[in-house]
């Protein structure tokens, strides 16, 4: 049977390569799917096998009911957020599994109805570029424990001003890890009884010379479910 197929979201602020090789290295077959223009969510669902988003420009507040804070620089991309958006519901009511990275997971938090922090102070270096670190909790028991085989306290790469806590997260997520310092949700799933296999991260586990080499599980599971996707089609 031919390796499953991975829808990967296009950015147009960073590049897709290291998802693209992030998703070879599992064992799966990269699609990069361009969000500047119209998609056609209905035919490409069924051309796939598991959908992985990637970082990228923040999600436009209105997308949550919110106005832009006038002390903040926003960097927006709404024609991203008006295809992306209606993609992620609809991969999701399909029970497609989903990996949300860094603007992916926050997207997804906003997709099934959460909101977000328009600025997370001390989570990003000035040029947006050089990643900061800082540790998290992966709680013993959650999901993101048993993808990674691995729990307790972590040090992450992190390049992201916009966040959520428990406040902005969509009721029908867990939590998976938070920092430290400030309780900022760091990774977020769905419960099982309501879909095979949805997870966000926050930090970038496609950076692979940043991180610890078990966050490539995460790559690695969402294939493995992606291939079961494939079998019972």
């Amino acid at each position: 049977m031919p390796d499953p197929t991975i829808a990967i979201t296009e950015s147009e602020e960073e590049p897709v390569e290291p998802y693209v090789e992030a998703v070879e290295a599992a064992g799966g077959r990269p699609r990069v799917v361009s969000m500047a223009g119209p998609c056609d969510v209905d035919r490409l669902l069924t051309e796939i096998d598991g959908l992985l988003l990637t970082g990228g420009a923040d999600v436009d507040p209105s997308r949550y009911g919110e106005k832009p804070l006038p002390s903040i620089e926003l960097d927006l991309n709404l024609e991203r957020d008006e295809h992306e958006l209606p993609l992620i519901r609809a991969a999701v009511d399909r029970d497609l599994p989903v990996l949300g990275i860094c603007r992916g997971m926050q997207a997804l938090n906003v997709a099934l109805g959460g909101s977000l922090l328009q600025d997370v102070p001390g989570h990003a270096a000035e040029d947006d570029e050089t990643p900061v670190f800082h540790e998290i909790f992966v709680p013993p028991g959650s999901r993101l424990t048993h993808i990674m085989g691995i729990g307790g306290f972590m040090k992450v790469n992190s390049l992201h001003h916009q966040g959520l806590t428990l406040a902005q997260k969509a009721p029908d997520l867990l939590v998976s890890a938070y920092a430290l310092k400030n309780g900022i949700i760091e990774a977020l799933d769905s419960p099982r009884h309501r879909h095979r296999w949805v997870v966000g991260v926050q930090w970038h586990p496609e950076r692979r010379g940043e991180v610890a080499r078990h966050f490539q599980r995460l790559f690695a599971r969402l294939v493995a479910v992606a291939s079961e996707t494939r079998e019972q089609a």
